[in-house]
């Protein structure tokens, strides 16, 4: 080949990886309007630039189909410097086959009225001839075909007026609708994913790379989706809550006694002020009653901070000990084997059960009421397991070298596990202890049965209440026997009462700080984490 011919050889396949570039971009950003249009941060009525949104997804879906059968073409045909295999692949075909026996029978079924003797044959019928559209060409044919046939086909019944805001699909036999204003959201998200793969192999030259990148792109794409889902949910919770929560936040100065004293003989008191700052946050700082100007949640919020906060206190001294007995200590056999299985089973039962067992089991025996510490022991139940699960997993990987260090200088096990292996496994111990808080504060109906205490239950006391006696158990705490309130708990009242009903800011600012205080217990948790890591470290 000449230079000249080698020039444009090169060109040519740097616009090819420009275009499969340009592709992979345009169906990340297809998934993204998706998604926001899914939590109607996106308005399905509304323009981007001057374009109504159903035609910006058309001509996205019909440009994207487009332009990755025109990859596929000019890798087929063309003189790039591509290496596709001879087969996109079974598992490849597998997929796309099930796409098109979904996308014929609902045509045959919906559109046609076919019954099951009609829809199942065209469905049969269709996957199998996607199947083969993908799996007997050349790669960079089958790879783009079905993707981009998928694609031009969804563009071309958004833009032909097919797929609506207004349309909408109700399969017999079912109650449910679907509209128009999900389902074109839904084809963004899913056409996005398919365009960006087959564009993404088509960036690599198919073949190994291309494979390895398409696979590379699902799985970014994926969690990026995950991440995307998460940032989304919490910011449709804070559009929807921050005014009602933020509403009549006052902050000012003032100037007042800090700090007074009395004078030997003089008889007086000697007064120092400061000036200072005070802070009134209504809907954090009231309580729920009928003579407030705007109710408030702090009753929750203190509430919550208390079971949580003694359901820690319960199940980490136990969950960290019942680890160390068993790493350290224990046989490893059947017993270690029995106690595992049991953990992982206590862990993924429903937290409805514990509720039932706490009403059951501790509400008769705690004053035959519902209270404070019986919701505390019940979320302690459910996050022992993971705190022993997570620790278990933390000690073990603990190196061995460790602790024969510490044995060589004659120091004893215990002080080896205490001076040595909890220290190394903290971090791991801390990570699962955030998972489970993260799992229990947000419970609604094991307080629903050991714990609530209505939408107008005072915040507990607990620290005030502490009173010591002449007799055993020596101390005692009204509060801690009394019913109390938690954020879970405010925001299912409020809703079944028909306080959302009436205001709905109130059930998602309830929601917010909900959110807010989780995410403060985590906040705690990874600064701890991060603590004993350099600590480790130094």
């Amino acid at each position: 080949m000449s230079y000249e011919s080698r020039t444009i050889a090169e060109a040519d396949t740097s616009g090819y990886e420009r275009a499969a570039a340009a592709l992979v971009g345009l169906g990340i950003l297809s998934m993204v309007i998706g998604w926001t249009t899914l939590l109607q941060w996106t308005g399905t009525d509304g323009t981007i630039l001057g374009v109504s949104l159903f035609d910006l997804f058309g001509g996205t879906f019909a440009l994207s189909g487009l332009g990755v059968l025109a990859l596929g073409l000019a890798s087929r045909f063309g003189t790039l410097d591509t290496t596709p295999d001879d087969s996109a692949g079974v598992v490849t075909g597998g997929f796309f086959g099930v796409v098109g026996a979904v996308a014929g029978g609902t045509f045959a079924a919906q559109t046609l009225g076919f019954g099951v003797v009609g829809w199942l044959p065209v469905a049969l019928a269709a996957g199998f001839a996607t199947a083969a559209m993908t799996v007997v060409p050349r790669e960079d044919v089958g790879s783009t075909l079905p993707a981009g046939g998928l694609a031009l086909l969804v563009g071309l019944l958004v833009l032909g007026g097919v797929l609506t805001p207004e349309w909408e699909w109700a399969p017999d036999g079912f109650s449910a609708e679907l509209a128009g204003t999900v389902a074109v959201p839904l084809l963004a998200i899913f056409v996005g994913l398919i365009v960006a793969w087959a564009a993404a192999k088509a960036h690599e030259g198919f073949g190994t790379r291309g494979r390895q990148t398409g696979a590379h792109m699902l799985i970014g794409m994926n969690a990026f989706g995950m991440l995307a889902i998460l940032l989304l949910v919490i910011m449709f919770v804070v559009v929807r809550g921050a005014g009602k929560m933020t509403q009549g936040i006052q902050v000012g100065l003032f100037t007042g006694p800090v700090f007074w004293f009395r004078m030997p003989g003089l008889g007086e008191y000697v007064i120092l002020e400061a000036p200072g700052l005070w802070f009134h946050w209504p809907f954090a700082m009231n309580g729920f009653t009928l003579s407030n100007q705007m109710n408030g949640v702090f009753p929750s919020i203190v509430g919550t901070f208390w079971v949580v906060l003694g359901a820690v206190l319960f199940a980490v001294p136990l969950g960290v000990g019942a680890a160390v007995f068993l790493t350290e200590y224990a046989e490893q056999g059947g017993f270690t084997s029995a106690v595992e299985v049991a953990t992982n089973g206590l862990w993924s039962t429903p937290s409805i059960v514990y509720g039932l067992f706490g009403y059951a089991f501790l509400v008769p025996r705690l004053g035959n009421n519902t209270s404070l510490l019986a919701g505390q022991l019940v979320l302690g139940f459910m996050l022992l397991p993971l705190v022993l699960i997570t620790s278990r997993e933390a000690i073990k990987t603990v190196p061995d070298e460790y602790r024969d260090a510490s044995a060589a200088l004659g120091v004893t096990r215990w002080e080896t596990i205490k001076s040595v292996v909890l220290p190394a496994a903290m971090p791991g111990v801390i990570t699962g202890v955030i998972l489970g808080v993260g799992r229990i504060a947000g419970e609604t109906a094991p307080l629903i049965l050991v714990m609530a205490g209505g939408l107008r239950a005072p915040a507990p006391n607990v620290l005030g209440a502490f009173r010591f006696t002449a007799s055993p158990p020596f101390v005692e705490n009204p509060a801690l026997l009394q019913s109390a309130s938690a954020l879970p708990y405010k925001l299912y009242a409020s809703i079944t009462s028909g306080v959302v009903g009436n205001d709905p800011g109130f059930g998602w600012a309830t929601a917010l700080i909900l959110l807010l205080l989780v995410l403060s217990f985590y906040a705690v948790g990874i600064v701890s984490r991060i603590y004993f890591r350099r600590k480790l470290e130094q």
